[in-house]
């Protein structure tokens, strides 16, 4: 491909979930001609979830993609652009912000906005992938209640697992908690809590265990799960050891909460403030330019920021934010070129 600007564009957005989405819907009807570049996950883990029953609107709930197609089509119908495209590097060193994808493609845009979200881990066992959705999770907030009076399994051993897991018991019969390791590496308020679900009867701690295998099927959701346990933890790297036992877990679901990795590695060359875990650092605060990230011009909406709230409705108001943050940016820019040019027609006329 040239190494060329194919196109400019007045405002690009990385990312189709909802948080994208709902930038693009704000932006178009802001005559900022915005483009959404799909990514490697069109319409963002919501895609993953067969049933969103807490967005806002739909009392009787929606499928995570009718949810996300509706929303493509409500932000196309005010002149957005939707193209598949994975964003290689972002080059801030002059303006217009240079865009360039895997494929080569290149791009021009005056602002960009970074809503490419964050990857939820897997393990990568049979099973995962065929019931992700089926019964598999990786968000219990969202699909927890699906599953009431069943027995779960939450897989990790940090906060948000021990979180998940609290959350859990307001729905599950019982909430098993498999980690890999004998120490969990979660607060001493979490475990705190857990342990206090534990001698309640509500949960089941079970330590030194992975699990290998999912079973089920689209049609019946989960049926059982294959583990391993060893003493000295991290079973599935001693699968030979006469020790390492192997067991099986009759659970109606299986939540994973292994982490996310936010997809930011484009941004790593820019001015873009990145924490220790790659999440954007935006301005944040009470007033305007909440979304401002420490490169003018350059936004973060959803969960490539937001690491801790991580649902589809604060993802799609920060992608309102970042809209209207950009609009105020663009605006000011056109200002700003139209007085220079006034001042240099000025000069001329002198």
């Amino acid at each position: 491909m040239t190494d060329e600007a194919v196109e400019h564009r007045r405002l690009i957005i990385a990312g189709s979930g909802i948080a994208g989405l709902s930038t693009a819907i704000y932006a178009a009807r802001s005559n900022n001609d915005p483009l959404v570049l799909e990514g490697d996950e069109p319409g963002g883990q919501l895609t993953l979830t067969t049933d969103v029953a807490n967005y806002p609107g739909f009392p009787d709930g929606i499928g995570g993609t009718e949810l996300v197609n509706n929303m493509k089509e409500q932000a196309t119908q005010f002149g957005t652009d939707i193209e598949h495209g994975i964003v290689e590097s972002v080059d801030d060193s002059d303006r217009p912000f240079r865009v360039e994808l895997t494929d080569g493609t290149v791009y021009t845009c005056d602002a960009f906005v970074a809503a490419s979200g964050a990857s939820a881990r897997t393990l990568g066992i049979p099973g995962e992938d065929d019931l992700m959705g089926f019964g598999v999770s990786t968000c219990a907030t969202c699909d927890g209640a699906f599953f009431r009076d069943e027995d779960m399994l939450v897989i990790g051993g940090g906060d948000a697992a021990m979180e998940e897991a609290n959350f859990l018991t307001k729905f599950a019969d019982t909430v098993y908690i498999a980690h890999r390791r004998e120490e969990f590496r979660a607060e001493d308020y979490w475990i705190d809590r857990i342990e206090e679900k534990v001698e309640a009867g509500d949960v089941q701690i079970m330590k030194n265990t992975e699990a290998v295998e999912i079973h089920g099927s689209e049609a019946e959701g989960v049926d059982h799960v294959d583990l391993v346990r060893h003493p000295e933890g991290h079973p599935t790297d001693k699968l030979d050891d006469p020790d390492t036992e192997q067991m099986q877990l009759d659970v109606g679901a299986v939540f994973l909460a292994i982490g996310h990795t936010p997809n930011t590695d484009y941004l790593e060359d820019t001015g873009v403030e990145l924490d220790d875990a790659g999440y954007l650092r935006t301005q944040g605060g009470d007033g305007g330019g909440q979304t401002k990230t420490a490169v003018e011009g350059i936004f973060g909406a959803g969960d490539v920021v937001d690491h801790h709230y991580q649902q589809a409705a604060t993802a799609g108001g920060m992608g309102v934010k970042a809209a209207l943050d950009a609009d105020e940016y663009l605006e000011d820019a056109v200002t700003a070129e139209a007085a220079e040019a006034d001042g240099v027609s000025a000069e001329a006329d002198d």
